[in-house]
């Protein structure tokens, strides 16, 4: 089982590299470290992963430093390498610093250094969020849902299922004048969840799993 202790020789050797004085466990904090000429003492807390604790943690010790880093092991694998993305993240918008230490070699590795963060707006997310926003008909899903979504295309996308199903096979001119889906020709055309057959060069029919998907609708028992 590792030990937050383990993190310490890598991350006092990497200080004192840079010139600092590093001593341990210095009133609540981790690590302190020093510089001759600097009053700003700079802040290590150390943990052997992520957590919420540890967020807790240094948030609490820039009431003492803006020079606060968090350190944690550097792990391997995609689900590691996705955690250190999205708590870099975080440690930048907290105002924290973050580091990671390879305990086979003692590496440290500055992720971000704290400091002031304001993130960049993306306007294109933006869009895409009030576009959706606005396409979606009522409030199908519950805040919080995990799994499948009603999504604004699923929507359309059933619009369309209904309307192949009570006209039989159809011009996708003819289900986008019919259902107001103005891009039906596309849905259809791509497939997306297999409800859909292609007859002949713009005319579709609905599929045996657009059927099926429609016929478990209309069993399925209203809440």
């Amino acid at each position: 089982m590792m030990h937050e202790t383990e993190l310490y020789p890598a991350v006092k050797a990497f200080l004192e590299a840079a010139g600092y004085e590093v001593k341990a466990e210095i009133g609540p904090a981790d690590v302190v470290a020093v510089k001759p000429g600097e009053a700003e003492p700079l802040i290590v807390e150390l943990k052997t992963g992520f957590s919420l604790a540890l967020f807790h943690q240094g948030i609490a010790r820039l009431s003492v430093s803006d020079m606060v880093y968090l350190a944690v092991p550097r792990g391997t694998g995609r689900r590691f390498l996705k955690a250190l993305k999205e708590n870099t993240a975080l440690a930048r918008r907290l105002g924290l610093g973050l580091m990671t230490v390879r305990l086979e070699t003692g590496l440290v590795e500055v992720q971000c250094d704290p400091g002031p963060y304001a993130p960049r707006k993306s306007a294109p997310k933006r869009r895409a969020l009030l576009s959706e926003f606005a396409r979606r008909r009522g409030d199908p899903n519950l805040g919080g849902l995990q799994g499948q979504r009603v999504t604004a295309y699923r929507q359309d996308a059933l619009a369309c299922a209904v309307e192949l199903a009570a006209r039989g096979p159809c011009k996708g001119a003819a289900v986008k004048a019919a259902t107001g889906v103005a891009r039906a020709t596309m849905i259809m055309r791509d497939n997306h969840y297999g409800w859909f057959d292609k007859v002949e060069t713009g005319v579709y029919a609905l599929s045996e799993a657009g059927r099926a998907m429609l016929e478990e609708g209309r069993c399925r028992p209203s809440s």
